[in-house]
């Protein structure tokens, strides 16, 4: 893990290379609409989330003195709504947190897939050495019950309606059970 830790990025590098793509788009890409979408709820979530004390305190209580590597793409909705609070709360609380694109070396993915998919943002919490202590993703408990209404039945929940109820959930979430969630793996 440590080598995958080297290729890391920061936040902002991560929020840059979104921002990049929407002001120079690649002709003929067909994730193009999906970073524009990423970069404004990337602001958004930026513009509301709050560092919560109660969640400040419980991380404390945990003495995690590890690292966090996420691993996403800015073009990812799930990970537009997640990846920026994740990265807010651990800078709060002195963690360090680090970005992995997923798509720029898929052999640390493979090895943290979820149902057989390359799915994110995967976390993947670190322990002092570098072990694996726990992982987490590609959505919150509420973001998964979702899922799997709409896989169940997409004729009565439509893919558009499940997309909408997610990003509204994640809206005015605004990261909370993201980072309870975590912290109970700690």
């Amino acid at each position: 893990m440590k080598n995958y830790w080297e290729k890391t990025i920061n936040f902002q590098e991560y929020f840059n290379i979104a921002d990049e793509r929407v002001n120079n788009p690649i002709e003929g890409d067909e994730k193009q609409e999906y970073y524009n979408l990423g970069v404004q709820r990337m602001n958004r979530t930026l513009k509301t989330f709050k560092v919560e004390d109660d969640l400040v305190e419980a991380f404390k209580a945990k003495n995690f003195n590890g690292k966090i590597l996420i691993i996403s793409e800015p073009w990812c909705g799930d990970a537009s709504a997640t990846v920026p609070a994740l990265s807010l709360f651990f800078e709060a609380c002195g963690t360090d947190s680090k970005i992995f694109l997923r798509d720029s070396d898929t052999s640390l993915i493979d090895q943290f897939l979820t149902d057989g998919t390359q799915s994110i943002p995967k976390v993947i919490i670190l322990n002092e050495d570098f072990s694996v202590k726990a992982t987490w993703g590609p959505r919150p408990a509420y973001g998964m019950q979702l899922l799997k209404k709409f896989k169940e039945n997409p004729e009565t929940y439509p893919r558009e309606e499940f997309y909408n109820d997610l990003q509204v959930y994640y809206a005015k979430n605004r990261g909370r059970d993201v980072i309870q969630e975590i912290i109970e793996l700690l």
